[in-house]
């Protein structure tokens, strides 16, 4: 399994010849213009929620490359409305797709379109895919409810917020970590604008201080589990 950071909550996931997507905003971030998406692959493009830093890129990556979108019953209907297959999903549902199940989970944030339309309940997903287990957790609070994944799911890694402000930060980071029964995270939501601007060092001093490993990437830079 191969993931990319793409800047702010985007990904690219590579599970064996299927490329997954999630939460494309890379074309409206000036900390990704070294990204072209139109040489994006996608077979399917995963959506936590409908704030704009999170689906900017979804129509156009999904109209080029004929991805299906996977979120919440809200936003696969939004997104249907404009002539994308989708896949709709909600609490505590899973799914078996040819690159793995996908399991959606509780989110704490708000959801709505850009134009203030309601963009449903936000969520995370769990995906088990090529014997590696990853939970990617979205815009999220910290929240009892993530001690209820390692009780299914033994995570080989955690893709976390960390920008605080809209986010969870460091320190509640560092608890979900625990509570997901994962010492291995991936950061993500930091950084973008002057809200979730983060100190990188002291963030893995702290991280490293739990005896955990947080990786920061650049934008454009993987990982391979």
């Amino acid at each position: 399994m191969k993931i990319t950071f793409y800047g702010h909550a985007s990904l690219g996931i590579q599970v064996n010849d299927v490329d997954i997507l999630v939460d494309p905003f890379i074309s409206g971030n000036p900390n990704a213009s070294h990204i072209n998406i139109e040489q994006l692959k996608a077979d399917y493009i995963l959506v936590t929620h409908a704030h704009q830093d999170h689906i900017l890129d979804v129509e156009a990556i999904a109209k080029r490359t004929g991805a299906v979108v996977v979120s919440n019953f809200e936003i696969i209907t939004h997104y249907e409305k404009l002539g994308i297959e989708g896949h709709p999903m909600n609490y505590g549902g899973k799914w078996d797709f040819d690159f793995g199940t996908v399991k959606y989970v509780n989110a704490i944030h708000t959801s709505s379109f850009p134009d203030g339309s309601h963009g449903g309940q936000p969520g995370g997903f769990v995906i088990e895919g090529e014997h590696k287990n990853i939970y990617i957790a979205g815009d999220t609070a910290l929240t009892y409810d993530m001690k209820l994944i390692p009780l299914q799911t033994k995570l080989d890694l955690a893709i976390l917020p960390l920008g605080d402000n809209f986010t969870m930060g460091i320190d509640d980071a560092i608890l979900a970590s625990d509570f997901v029964a994962c010492d291995k995270i991936l950061g993500y939501h930091f950084d973008t604008f002057g809200y979730i601007e983060i100190d990188h060092e002291a963030a893995k001093r702290k991280f490293f201080e739990k005896e955990k490993d947080l990786m920061l990437l650049e934008i454009g830079d993987f990982i391979e589990l």
